[in-house]
C-alpha cells in the first residue's frame, strides 16, 4: 500500500515543485534583460492573471480525475475512454471560449490588476496557450484517475524546462522582453499537449474501448460531470477567495514590514503544500480506485497510511520552520538591505508561531480534500469551504480591530481547521466514503 501512495505521491511534488522553480528563473531571465523593476513587476502581474485563471479552471483536473478513478477501480474500461473524451471536449470548448473572448477577458484583468500596456502585451501573447494549458488539466486528471502519476510529471519537468530555455531564447535572441516569456508559455504548452497525446497513445491505447461522441455526451453523463465539477467551481472560487484576499488584506495593513513578512509566511505555507498536495493527490486516485472496486478493507488501509505519511511531512515542515525560519526569510528577502532584512526579522518573530502551526492543523483538511474528490462527494466539499469561508470573513472582520495582523492569521488557521471539521461530519463521520465502497 505504501508503494502505491508513493508511486502516486512522489512525481506529483516533483511536478508541484517545478512551478515556482519555473516562474523564479523566468523573473530571473526577465531581471537580468532589463534590470527595470516596471518590467518584473508587469511581468508579475501578468503571471498573477493567468494564474487566477488557471487556478479557477482547475476544477476540471479534481473531477476528471474522481469519476476516471471510481471507473477504472470498477474495470470499466468503457467509462475511463469516454470519460477521456468527455474531459478533452469540455476543456477544449473552455480553451477555446477564453481566446475568442481574449479581449472583454483581457480588459477585465487589466481593470482588477491595474496592469499597463506592457501587462496587456503579455495577457494578449500568453492568451493563446490556454487551449493548451486547459487540455493539459483535464488530461493531467485522466492521468491520476489512470493510477499513473509519472507521466503528468514528466510532460511538466518537459514543459517548464521548454519554458525556460525557449523564454531565454526569445528574451535575448530576439530582445523580446517579456513577450518572450509569455510566448514561451505558449510553445512549452502546446509541445506539452502533443507530448502527452503520444503519451496516451503509448501507453493506455490498450485500455480504449469504441465510444461514440453521442454517448459520450449524453444527458446523464454530463449531468453528472458537470455536477462534480460545479461543485468543485463554487470549492475552488471560495478558495482562491480567501487566499487572494490574504494578500489584499496585508497589503491593507499600512506596514510594509508586516505585508513583507505575511507574503513570507504564506510562501512557507506554499512550500509545505507542494509537498502535503502529493499525499493528497494519491488520496484521491486510491479513494477513487478502491470506491469503485468495492474494496473497503484497502481503501481504509490506504486512508490510514496516508494520515501518517501526510503528518510525517507536516512534521518535516514543522521542525524546518523552527529551526530554520530566519534562514528562509533571508533567503526570500536576500535583495533588500541588511537594515531592512533586521527590520523584517524583527517583525516575523512577533508571527512566525503561525506558520510554525499552519502545517499541523492543515495536513488533515489538505489530505481529506484528496479524499473527498475520489469518492465525489463533492457537496461535502462545496458546502463545508462555503462556510469555513464565511467563517474566515466574519472572524477576520470581528478581530481585526482588536488584534491588527493576528486576526487575519487567526481567521485563516480557523479556515483551514473548520474546513476538516465541517467535511467530517457532513460525510457523517467518513461513513459516506465507507459506504461507497461496500459491496
Amino acid at each position: 500500500m505504501n508503494k502505491e501512495i508513493f508511486r502516486i505521491a512522489i512525481p506529483n511534488i516533483i511536478s508541484n515543485i517545478t512551478v515556482p522553480l519555473m516562474g523564479l528563473v523566468s523573473t530571473a531571465i526577465v531581471g537580468r534583460w532589463s534590470g527595470d523593476a516596471a518590467v518584473i513587476g508587469a511581468l508579475a502581474l501578468g503571471v498573477s492573471i493567468f494564474n487566477f485563471i488557471y487556478w479557477n479552471c482547475s476544477f476540471i483536473r479534481m473531477g476528471t480525475s474522481g469519476l476516471t478513478a471510481q471507473a477504472y477501480g470498477a474495470g470499466n474500461f468503457h467509462e475511463t475512454t469516454a470519460m477521456l473524451v468527455r474531459a478533452v471536449v469540455i476543456s477544449l470548448a473552455m480553451g477555446v471560449a477564453c481566446v475568442i473572448l481574449q479581449r472583454p477577458l483581457g480588459a477585465l484583468s487589466l481593470w482588477l490588476m491595474n496592469g499597463d500596456g506592457l501587462v496587456a502585451d503579455y495577457f494578449y501573447a500568453r492568451i493563446w496557450a490556454m487551449p493548451a494549458g486547459i487540455l493539459l488539466f483535464g488530461i493531467y486528471g485522466w492521468f491520476v484517475g489512470m493510477q499513473n502519476a509519472t507521466i503528468p510529471m514528466t510532460i511538466s519537468i518537459i514543459v517548464n524546462s521548454l519554458h525556460i530555455v525557449v523564454g531565454y531564447w526569445f528574451v535575448f535572441s530576439y530582445d523580446m522582453g517579456i513577450v518572450g516569456i509569455a510566448y514561451a508559455s505558449v510553445v512549452s504548452q502546446w509541445i506539452g499537449l502533443a507530448l502527452a497525446v503520444l503519451l496516451i497513445l503509448l501507453f493506455f491505447r490498450k485500455t480504449f474501448r469504441p465510444v461514440k461522441l453521442a454517448e459520450v455526451l449524453k444527458f446523464d453523463a454530463m449531468r453528472r460531470f458537470f455536477s462534480v465539477n460545479g461543485d468543485i467551481i463554487v470549492r475552488t472560487f471560495c478558495n482562491v477567495g480567501v487566499y487572494t484576499f490574504f494578500t489584499a488584506a496585508s497589503a491593507r495593513m499600512g506596514n510594509d514590514a508586516v505585508l513583507a513578512v505575511n507574503t513570507v509566511l504564506m510562501q512557507c505555507l506554499m512550500l509545505f503544500s507542494y509537498m502535503s498536495d502529493g499525499f493528497a493527490y494519491a488520496a484521491e486516485a486510491m479513494t477513487g480506485r478502491f470506491v469503485g472496486a468495492k474494496d473497503l478493507p484497502s481503501l481504509k488501509r490506504c486512508l490510514r497510511y496516508c494520515v501518517i505519511w501526510t503528518f510525517t511531512t507536516a512534521a518535516i515542515a514543522v521542525t524546518a520552520y523552527v529551526v530554520g525560519w530566519d534562514e528562509l526569510f533571508v533567503a526570500f528577502m536576500e535583495s533588500g538591505s541588511e537594515a531592512d532584512i533586521a527590520e523584517i526579522l524583527k517583525v516575523a518573530e512577533r508571527y512566525v508561531g503561525w506558520i510554525i502551526a499552519i502545517p499541523i492543523f492543515a495536513a488533515m483538511p489538505f489530505m481529506l480534500d484528496g479524499v473527498m474528490a475520489g469518492a465525489t462527494l463533492t457537496r461535502v466539499m462545496r458546502n463545508s469551504m462555503f462556510w469555513a469561508t464565511v467563517a474566515f470573513f466574519a472572524i477576520y472582520y470581528a478581530l481585526l480591530p482588536v488584534i491588527g495582523n493576528d486576526a487575519l492569521w487567526l481567521a485563516f488557521t480557523l479556515y483551514i481547521i473548520l474546513r476538516l471539521v465541517l467535511q467530517y461530519f457532513m460525510s457523517h463521520r467518513l461513513e459516506d466514503i465507507y459506504k461507497k465502497a461496500e459491496r
